[in-house]
């Protein structure tokens, strides 16, 4: 009962960081990114059907999300800046998540990149929200109870190093997004192992590099490239966020704020 509870107030106050969150990325990316957004430019328009046409089936005509994510509201368009991140992951795509490659030309990307942002921009002026969110109001919890929670019940040090992938993160985002990350590391660029068991019994075990309803394709130890059909195989996926998701149904709101604390400590 204690857990259900404690994940109920947890999915509340996180519900609320992430709104808020990702509304104070886009703000601190609209600084450094506002020629992408002021003045409504010809390249809004052209992004707006460049996008319809190469993205639209996934991410929905608006961009708020159909079978791929809504892309108004995520980090990777509130951190990009005139389509440095936004480029990458259209010229490489995610295999994992089943996004192809697209090779669009360098203007096509600023043009998406450009209609992305205006976009966010308007969902921003939209939604009502504090630009600016006080810090105070969110430390509540003590970093040194934090601590030990980080490197003991929460076993946080399993995946993660206070030196090494969470060096300094407090610097990296604003608090409240930073909570919201906390439990919900889904912008974390992640790689999903799979388990393949074929016919014969055989198992080969490595990164995914393409997965869909019908195909499942990765590398084996020794780097070499395999691909079966779904329907023929046995697939067991090991999600490397499966530990975020446990902690939520365990963790209380006194250890979440505990450990907000000590990593807004981590500058």
């Amino acid at each position: 009962m204690r857990s259900r509870t404690a994940s109920a107030l947890i999915q509340t106050t996180l519900v609320t960081a992430l709104a808020l969150g990702a509304c104070i990325a886009i703000t601190t990316a609209r600084s450094a990114a506002a020629p992408q957004t002021a003045g409504k430019d010809p390249g809004v328009e052209r992004g707006r059907k460049q996008f319809l046409e190469s993205c639209g089936f996934c991410h929905g005509p608006d961009a708020t999300g159909a079978r791929g994510p809504d892309l108004l509201r995520s980090s990777l368009v509130a951190h990009d800046v005139k389509g440095d991140k936004i480029g990458e992951v259209i010229l490489n795509g995610r295999p994992d998540k089943g996004m192809p490659a697209q090779p669009l030309g360098e203007q096509q990307i600023a043009d998406i990149a450009a209609y992305l942002h205006d976009r966010a921009q308007e969902v921003f002026d939209s939604s009502g929200l504090p630009s600016v969110y006080p810090v105070e109001k969110l430390l509540t919890g003590n970093a040194a109870s934090g601590r030990k929670y980080f490197a003991e019940a929460g076993g946080c040090t399993h995946c993660h190093s206070v030196t090494g992938d969470l060096a300094g993160v407090s610097k990296k985002y604003q608090p409240l997004e930073l909570q919201a990350r906390m439990l919900y590391p889904e912008g974390r660029k992640t790689t999903v192992v799979a388990v393949v068991t074929t016919e014969s019994g055989k198992q080969i075990t490595g990164p995914v590099k393409h997965v869909d309803d019908f195909v499942i394709a990765l590398h084996d130890a020794s780097g070499q490239y395999h691909s079966f059909a779904r329907d023929r195989v046995k697939l067991e996926l090991r999600d490397p966020l499966a530990a975020h998701r446990q902690l939520l149904e365990k963790i209380t709101q006194t250890e979440m704020h505990d450990l907000f604390a000590y990593l807004e400590s981590l500058k």
